[in-house]
């Protein structure tokens, strides 16, 4: 059972936590005392209940809280040898853990142990790290708050400044907490209620001093040019560029983007200080973690063209790099021979990437991250204007943001993650993928840590499936008629969007018409091979484009059939449109090769359960063809393999994971038999 304390500790952290003018995703960290029985001795334990490392207080539960007891922590004042031997002290909590200790005490452990109150929150508001960052943020701390709030110089987190904050607290009576310099804010209260109502009094007063004292104007003038397109030509340009963008955030690492045209992003890049402000970059250590120290920011208008833009792109991006390496060499410190030194430099691609007149793209390790990344530059761009409507924007120095970056306990932090899913960081484009094969397809590659657009006919479906699989950071749905250029466009460009890229691409969509050759129409021949050779190829070619543009390799699979070299009675259009998707697979591995794109088809049996396709009429035909039920034509087909099994869409989703794997890397033109074993289908 909860501890009450821990249960209103909780409440309160969602409340903070699901408000973005509060605290950041994953920011913050808040805790609360109280006492609890301890089960060795019977006697009453007094306990610390603290936010646990890489938690997020919006979605914080039991499981989320370090639990530590008290006098062992607040006994390691005895034992603290200094600011120079800071990290030691993590290690140390590990000793003051009460019975399983719940979640890993973060760095910020010391401030909620060592403050002398019951309750303490520590958060990272936009408006509060305006007056952080300001240039003379102590005299208007000062100003705006009063003997409520005073001001705790710039220090890196730690044990050293718990025991500054709980000196400030001492010798402050009255104040009901503090603001960080460089960083954020911390409050306090006896009870909850009381630490929340302070916490969201200091958010109140800064907002408010900024909005009566503040210039009007902080960011300058308009910048002639810069200003932000139109909407439809905004995301038209934002589709152009993302394929390049990706490529180039991904020269260490690939990685998945997002992609936000909201005002906040694009009036910053429409006035005239935008370009000295971005430099300086981030100052809160919850944000340059995300960011980076600073962006990449394309220094031309917003008429220019997409050659001109990538162009200049290339340029800067190169630069960037340079000035990352040369930030890395400035400030890392050599490894010694006990192994102590920095961490090795763990990219120079920008995490933030921002393109007048557009939006901004933004990139980490999947879709979450990259969107909480783009978050938490609006919240820099938000901590910018405050700063500059009441003082200058001044954020610590690189020196100072490098010994937070490169961390020994922030790298201890990135070591504790899971391994990565096999297809993490990549993004599929699924056809037909709102039922049977598709949606299995889909299904699969989701649960190996892709990114997937679901895109089919039917648009209520294919959100409805995206739903099915997770929130949007993993799919989404969209509507496509692969036998129109524009639908297959507009759903390569929703993956650009959506997910910054594409890796994957899986034609899948098709339909069947089981008649005799007499019987065939010249519609019914058309209508068959305007989906699947035509859609088939649409998809190719758009995706193509992206692939080449991106210049990561990936993967083109078709899901083609057993009919594309088998030939059966009644069957004239569908196979003859499969013998073509399958020889596709053949031409577009020779063509794409040498840009390290692999090109596989799949040639499966007739898969009944699940199938759209079967249910749609053709099972009954084939049945009828066959001389069988209809309910029993998986049956049929199974027993005429020679493994006697049916063919599943769970089997081709497998096949299509395998293939895009680095297990099969050097595989290409390819086709495998997902048929049970049929052998007049046997590839020769």
């Amino acid at each position: 059972m909860t501890n009450t304390a821990a249960a209103e500790l909780i409440a309160r952290s969602n409340r903070l936590g699901s408000d973005p003018r509060v605290t950041n995703y994953a920011g913050g960290n808040t805790s609360a005392k109280g006492s609890e029985t301890d089960p060795v001795t019977g006697e009453p334990v007094e306990l610390l209940w603290v936010k646990g490392s890489g938690g997020d207080l919006g979605t914080l539960r039991e499981a989320g809280l370090a639990v530590l007891r008290l006098d062992r922590v607040r006994a390691l004042k005895g034992v603290y040898p200094g600011v120079e031997r800071e990290d030691e002290m993590v290690a140390a909590f590990d000793y003051t853990l009460h019975g399983k200790g719940g979640a890993a005490p973060s760095i910020d452990t010391a401030m909620h142990a060592l403050v002398d109150a019951a309750h303490v929150d520590h958060l990272h508001p936009d408006a509060g790290i305006a007056f952080a960052t300001a240039a003379d943020g102590e005299e208007l701390t000062a100003k705006a708050f009063g003997g409520k709030v005073a001001w705790v110089d710039w220090r890196r987190p730690g044990f050293q400044l718990g025991l500054d904050i709980a000196a400030i607290k001492d010798a402050n009576p009255s104040a009901v907490g503090v603001i960080l310099g460089g960083h954020g804010i911390t409050a306090w209260g006896d009870t909850s209620d009381e630490a929340e109502a302070n916490s969201l009094w200091i958010i109140k007063t800064a907002e408010a001093y900024i909005a009566e004292n503040g210039k009007s104007h902080p960011f300058g003038e308009d910048l002639p040019g810069y200003g932000a397109l139109p909407s439809a030509e905004r995301l038209a340009k934002a589709a152009a560029l993302a394929a390049h963008l990706r490529g180039l955030a991904s020269t260490d690492k690939p990685q998945v983007g997002s992609f936000t045209d909201a005002d906040v992003v694009t009036d910053f890049l429409g006035l005239a200080e935008h370009p000295r402000l971005a430099a300086l970059g981030t100052s809160c250590p919850d944000h340059f973690l995300r960011t980076k120290v600073r962006p990449l920011v394309l220094d031309l208008p917003a008429s220019a063209s997409i050659e001109e833009s990538i162009a200049r792109l290339d340029e800067l991006h190169a630069q960037y790099r340079a000035d990352y390496q040369a930030y890395y060499d400035a400030y890392a410190v050599p490894s010694t021979g006990s192994g102590t030194g920095s961490p090795a430099i763990r990219g120079a691609d920008p995490a933030i990437i921002l393109i007048p007149g557009v939006g901004m793209f933004s990139y980490g390790a999947n879709k979450q991250t990259a969107r909480v990344a783009g978050e938490f530059y609006i919240n820099a761009i938000n901590v910018m204007r405050g700063a500059e409507a009441i003082s200058t924007y001044a954020p610590i120095s690189d020196e100072e943001k490098f010994r937070i970056e490169y961390w020994s306990l922030e790298e201890a932090k990135l070591q504790r993650l899971p391994k990565p899913k096999p297809l993490a960081g990549r993004i599929a484009l699924v056809t037909g993928a709102a039922s049977g094969i598709g949606k299995a397809i889909a299904t699969r590659l989701v649960a190996e840590g892709a990114c997937v657009v679901i895109a089919d006919l039917d648009l209520e479906k294919a959100q409805a499936a995206a739903a099915e699989l997770g929130n949007t950071d993993v799919a989404i749905g969209v509507q496509a008629n692969v036998t129109s250029e524009e639908d297959v466009q507009a759903s390569v460009d929703a993956a650009l969007l959506a997910f910054g890229g594409l890796d994957l691409v899986v034609n899948n969509a098709g339909l069947s018409l089981s008649k005799s050759l007499l019987e065939t129409t010249v519609a019914d021949w058309d209508l068959q091979h305007d989906v699947m050779a035509k859609g088939s190829f649409l998809v190719s070619r758009a995706a193509a484009r992206v692939l080449i543009d991106q210049k990561l390799g990936g993967d083109i699979i078709y899901i083609s059939s057993k009919n594309s070299v088998f030939a059966g009675p009644n069957n004239i259009a569908y196979s003859a449109t499969k013998a073509d998707q399958a020889h596709q697979v053949r031409l577009l591995a020779a063509e794409l090769g040498e840009y390290g794109v692999k090109v596989n088809g799949i040639n499966p049996d007739g898969v009944v359960r699940g199938s759209g396709i079967f249910a749609g009429g053709w099972g009954a035909k084939r049945a009828a063809v066959y001389g069988v039920d209809e309910e029993d034509l998986g049956k049929y087909y199974a027993q005429r393999t020679l493994l006697k099994r049916e063919v599943l869409p769970e089997n081709v989703a497998n096949a299509v994971f395998v293939l895009c794997t680095g297990d099969l890397s050097h595989t290409t033109g390819l086709h495998i038999p997902v048929d049970a074993g049929v052998a007049a289908a046997f590839l020769r």
